[in-house]
């Protein structure tokens, strides 16, 4: 099928072509899988220009997460974890993803469950800008959680 301004016909390729080639413009498939193939007179260069400005504008309006990771300990002192929790809020106030991470060393690791409860203390500390993306898991000597801020909705 070939679309010529408004009217939509089916014709032979070599005849499109050759009317293409009359009116000096290009014969370009707009959609090469449909039965029968859909094409078009038009200027290709004018079309892939419009394609690369289109791809563009969808790149500059893609929105980047990036990750940020905070380290507890299983056996952190208040004020530190003020500290702590002070920059995972701002953190994901700015739009970024959180993940709080600790690390057990030597025989703290008989004691996971105090890294588990410092983990979800947080996520609740932070319960009313984030939720629990990934829910605390030990991984080796690690454990690891992550949070996403709320997304605010957009009056209408």
């Amino acid at each position: 099928m070939v679309i010529d301004g408004e009217s939509k016909t089916v014709m032979n390729t070599r005849a499109a072509v050759s009317m293409a080639y009359d009116r000096g413009l290009d014969l370009v498939l707009v959609a090469p899988n449909a039965k029968p193939p859909v094409a078009k007179f038009m200027d290709y260069n004018k079309f892939k220009y419009d394609q690369q400005r289109k791809q563009r504008e969808a790149r500059k309006n893609q929105k980047v997460v990036s990750l940020k990771e905070i380290r507890l300990s299983p056996k952190i002192d208040i004020g530190d974890y003020n500290t702590k929790l002070n920059h995972g809020r701002k953190f994901l106030t700015q739009g970024h993803k959180l993940k709080i991470s600790i690390r057990f060393r030597g025989r703290e690791m008989a004691y996971t469950n105090k890294g588990r409860e410092v983990i979800l203390r947080f996520a609740t500390d932070c319960a009313d800008i984030a939720t629990i993306e990934a829910r605390p898991k030990l991984e080796g000597r690690n454990m690891h959680a992550a949070l996403t801020p709320i997304k605010e909705k957009k009056p209408q």
